[in-house]
């Protein structure tokens, strides 16, 4: 029998997942990607003019959370990914699994149509396009799935003056260093993970920066307690069966046990989880330092300076528009899928749910609260499921149903905005997709087959390799992997020997094996403690906030 052909557009890490899946369920995946490399936007390049992320880039999440379900970040690499190891990540990913044969590149896909006979066979034409000779080729798929990413067509709002500037203007998607702006004053707008990524590198060599918010954020260190990764303590299943009302209250008080929001002036109207966290910790120390300054928002430019809304005119030089991306599809038909204001149409976030056949499918178009790689792999798994026939999607109007459901719940919990269109919180998305392919962890099951496994599931970080427990694609190593979550986070930080209490009268040097040995028993009790030990930091922080500020008033 024919193996079905699968158009996979583009080799960035949802790219490259989506070529592994198609692989393990038979079907014959064609990668092309335009450039010379995978990587997508975590490959830096120098050059404003391509896309990619800025050279001191680090991840948002921890890298247990970070990789994919069944092939686990080495224990060597750092806690935070620079972009540069997950780059390094990728490449050993395509080499375990041999995927780079499976790619074209230096091809551009200039449109996705549908084929003579997709009324009846579903098949997709592709036209691709390489520099060396400029003409279309035409090839018909059975399927295709888009993993060109959403983070490359910059939205630049209108700001009254701006065409008049005499300075230097640029959006934070050209941003790669600030070795230009040494001395100068600079205004970033935006409050979201790259504003204060920039602001804070920007501090260490500006003149004077200036970080112009509309609404505020409340913002969240990668250091939680003990040193530990925050999303390793707070990405769990425990934590996320709270009521909303709960959870949305402890992180708000978590994000001021670091440093007063209302203090620091970047207290926001709406709640913690009503908008996508900033994720920062060096943030209030620029602050406080004076080298980063928080303002209001613009209220229009001069020709060397720009006046806010508080009245106050500030001389600058430069100009950084942090402020988000349009979601564009342009080798797509208008007809097959459009979008308005960043709202797409999709069914769980990845099918177009009116279309006659679910041959097509988008990869990564999410804003989770958490890792996008593993919620790609998960989309991949159930796309290529469906095309091996294994599972199905159901009706047009059962989907429809669902997708419009989903709009009214993002537009009652989530501040309105172009950003918040593809909001959604990480464990339930993960879930609910692996309900469609079966691999949901069965928490109860588990229980009675293997009761500390079980636990750590619940209490424990809620790692991809949860998701390869049981069910079609099972992996042997993933029990190993839960296990020693801990021990590979801190891994890299253990390269000395340190000494421990043992005893009141012996102390033992930790290291190597039996280090990560102490580590995994350690956090095996953690999972057990870890809400008593937020209660009690929570307490403390009540405790001095109220006192501290009944004194100080």
């Amino acid at each position: 029998m024919t193996k079905k052909r699968i158009a996979v557009i583009g080799s960035g890490c949802s790219g490259l997942t989506s070529i592994k899946e198609c692989l393990d369920q038979g079907l014959e995946p064609v990668c092309f990607e335009k450039d010379d490399d995978i990587g997508g936007l975590w490959r830096y390049k120098d050059s404003p003019s391509e896309a990619s992320v800025y050279r001191s880039c680090v991840f948002n999440t921890s890298k247990e959370l970070s990789g994919f379900s069944d092939f686990p970040v080495p224990a060597d690499f750092p806690p935070f990914l620079h972009n540069t190891f997950f780059l390094r990540y990728l490449r050993l990913y395509a080499k375990k699994f041999d995927l780079l044969r499976h790619i074209r590149f230096g091809t551009a896909v200039s449109s996705v149509r549908h084929a003579p006979d997709y009324d009846t066979t579903g098949r997709w034409t592709v036209a691709t396009r390489s520099p060396s000779d400029g003409v279309d080729k035409l090839e018909t798929f059975d399927g295709v799935m888009v993993c060109t990413g959403h983070h490359w067509n910059p939205h630049v709002p209108h700001f009254r003056g701006l065409d008049k500037f005499g300075g230097t203007v640029l959006h934070s998607h050209d941003y790669k260093s600030g070795k230009e702006m040494m001395g100068k004053k600079i205004l970033i707008v935006g409050f979201g993970n790259s504003a204060v990524d920039i602001a804070v590198e920007l501090s260490h060599v500006a003149d004077k920066v200036l970080l112009s918010t509309r609404r505020g954020a409340w913002v969240i260190g990668k250091k939680g307690p003990f040193g530990v990764p925050t999303d390793i303590l707070a990405n769990s299943r425990i934590a996320f069966s709270l009521p909303r009302s709960i959870l949305q209250w402890l992180v708000e008080l978590m994000a001021n046990v670091t440093f007063s929001h209302d203090m620091y002036g970047i207290k926001p109207k709406h709640r913690a989880l009503e908008a996508h966290p900033t994720i920062h910790d060096e943030l209030p120390h620029r602050i406080l330092t004076g080298s980063v300054q928080v303002r209001p928002n613009v209220r229009h430019f001069t020709e060397a300076g720009v006046v806010l809304e508080d009245g106050l005119y500030e001389d600058i030089d430069f100009v950084i528009l942090a402020t988000g991306y349009d979601y564009t599809y342009p080798i797509i038909d208008k007809g097959i899928l459009s979008t308005e204001d960043n709202r797409i149409e999709l069914y769980k976030y990845t099918f177009p749910y009116d279309l006659q056949h679910s041959t097509l499918c988008i990869v990564g178009l999410v804003q989770a609260i958490g890792a996008l790689m593993p919620i790609a792999e998960m989309q991949a798994r159930w796309f290529s499921q469906i095309m091996a026939g294994k599972i199905s999607l159901p009706s047009k109007d059962k989907m429809k149903e669902e997708v419009y459901k989903k709009r009214e719940l993002i537009g009652s919990q989530y501040v309105q905005s172009q950003r918040h269109t593809l909001e959604s919180f990480w464990i339930p998305l993960m879930d609910d997709l692996a309900d469609e392919i079966g691999t949901r962890p069965d928490l109860w099951r588990l229980f009675k087959s293997d009761p500390f496994l079980a636990v750590r599931c619940l209490f424990g970080p809620c790692v991809p390799a949860q998701y390869r427990l049981m069910g079609p694609g099972a992996w042997s190593g993933a029990k190993t992997t839960i296990q020693d979550t801990f021990s590979n986070t801190m891994a890299p930080l253990k390269r000395r020997a340190v000494p421990r209490q043992e005893s009141n009268t012996h102390l033992i040097a930790v290291n190597g094996a039996e280090g990560m040995k102490y580590c995994n028993t350690m956090f095996a009790r953690w999972q057990i403690f870890v809400m008593a030990i937020l209660s009690i930091l929570i307490l403390k922080f009540v405790v001095f906030h109220r006192y501290f500020f009944s004194t100080t008033m």
